[in-house]
């Protein structure tokens, strides 16, 4: 008797115990690293092929702590490999203000004038400065790659042909014109779709907003490849969809300079990490999955 009450006892235990262990919390996961079909990679691996491209555009969801914080680990890791053969450019700061950026960087003007002066984005310091800053600290270039906004602006009211308009002054923050239009497949289906629900002055608008960002992305493109060197690689930060399939400034990069080895990170959300979805297969060489509820900058 004594013997069963014993065995009932240990066998009380034993369930009990398999039933806590069936409801462990799972692990909270913030980020898995897969390759351009899913397959899971390793953060050495991507440096390696980073180390050796003329050219990575990392590809961020603009307010995603994750996407911000693997760039600066990025920068950080190629800074190690490459020493000063790596320059950093961002979107997030446009052409006219790279000699601000310069005097920054050169500790000539205080971090108050540059903010006053620089039209930072209202995340910059928060998501942008870490790695403008790093790259200050251990003497980095750092290029100011988007168009200045007005110019974009002027093009999304009145189309590409109004830059021929402009000063030879204000050309020199412009790639060489006429831009050469040319439309992604993904941009060109968002685009059709618009045009499919507007029409008249409509079709104008959204053919002006289409030629608004290919001046965004032509002079990227340009910008970037006026800063190329051998044996450098260039950083390039975006928003994903400026580099997403090898689209949006990639192909104005290649027509200034075809022969750049280029390497693509991007950024997603899912809800569940662990597998990449089929939709977003071949986005980008390596691809950073997010969790969709992820915290975000603002």
């Amino acid at each position: 008797m004594k013997l069963l009450r014993t065995l009932t006892l240990l066998l009380t235990g034993l369930l009990f115990t398999l039933s806590a262990s069936a409801q462990k919390t799972a692990e909270p996961i913030a980020y898995r690293l897969v390759d351009s079909v899913g397959r899971p990679v390793t953060f050495d691996k991507l440096i390696t092929r980073a180390a050796g491209a003329d050219v990575v555009f990392f590809g961020e969801l603009h307010n995603n702590p994750i996407s911000h914080w693997m760039q600066l680990r990025v920068l950080e890791a190629l800074q190690q490999r490459k020493g000063k053969n790596l320059t950093l450019g961002l979107e997030m700061l446009e052409a006219d203000i790279q000699l601000i950026l310069d005097e920054y960087l050169a500790k000539t003007i205080s971090p108050k004038s540059y903010g006053d002066e620089a039209r930072l984005w209202p995340n910059y310091e928060t998501d942008y400065d870490p790695g403008v800053y790093f790259a200050k600290d251990h003497g980095l270039r750092v290029i100011a790659t988007n168009v200045p906004r007005r110019y974009a602006d002027l093009v999304n009211r009145k189309g590409l042909p109004a830059l021929d308009s402009l000063s030879a002054e204000a050309k020199r923050y412009l790639p060489p014109l006429p831009i050469v239009f040319q439309s992604t497949e993904e941009s060109a289906g968002m685009f059709a779709a618009m045009g499919a629900l507007v029409h008249g002055d409509k079709k104008k608008e959204k053919r002006y907003l289409e030629e608004a960002q290919a001046i965004k992305d032509a002079t990227m493109g340009y910008r970037i490849s006026q800063h190329l060197r051998p044996q450098h690689t260039f950083l390039h930060l975006n928003g994903s969809y400026h580099s997403l399939q090898n689209g949006g400034i990639i192909p104005y990069l290649r027509r200034y300079a075809p022969k750049a080895h280029i390497v693509t990170i991007t950024t997603v959300l899912q809800e569940d990490v662990e597998a990449l979805e089929e939709a977003y297969r071949g986005m980008a060489d390596f691809i950073l999955i997010v969790p969709e509820d992820m915290t975000r900058t603002h």
